[in-house]
């Protein structure tokens, strides 16, 4: 099995709008959405509420949110799935394989400390 390329995913994840703001795709909502979306992830990540999960998804530490915090951790975890599927695609990996390899060489390096990921068995842990 091939490991999807850190250069490839993290072009990806910034497409998706996930790691550095990136641009929409043409299916995706429109930048300004993105980057709501991902202020207010940001913030509920820093407040404990949002974290990374070992998929390479975002994922509701407590109990997850109904309202707008929802609808944006959706919008990015949809972006996010458009891009592991494409990178899947080009590398001849599952989409899924995708995401745990942009979780492992992109995403968990990128957080922050306080930020809250989960470890190889799904239990939410600090950084």
């Amino acid at each position: 099995m091939k490991i999807v390329s850190l250069k490839a995913a993290a072009a990806a994840l910034m497409l998706a709008g996930a790691v550095a703001g990136g641009a929409a795709l043409t299916v995706a909502p429109a930048y300004a959405d993105i980057a709501a979306s991902k202020a207010m992830v940001d913030a509920a990540k820093a407040a404990g509420k949002v974290g990374e999960m070992n998929t390479g998804y975002l994922g509701f530490v407590g109990a997850p949110d109904t309202g707008a915090l929802k609808a944006a951790v959706d919008d990015i975890n949809n972006g996010r799935k458009q891009v592991y599927a494409q990178a899947a695609a080009k590398n001849g990996v599952s989409p899924e394989a995708a995401g745990i390899s942009a979780f492992n060489t992109v995403i968990l390096p990128k957080l922050n400390p306080g930020d809250y990921y989960q470890d190889a068995t799904g239990k939410w842990t600090r950084k």
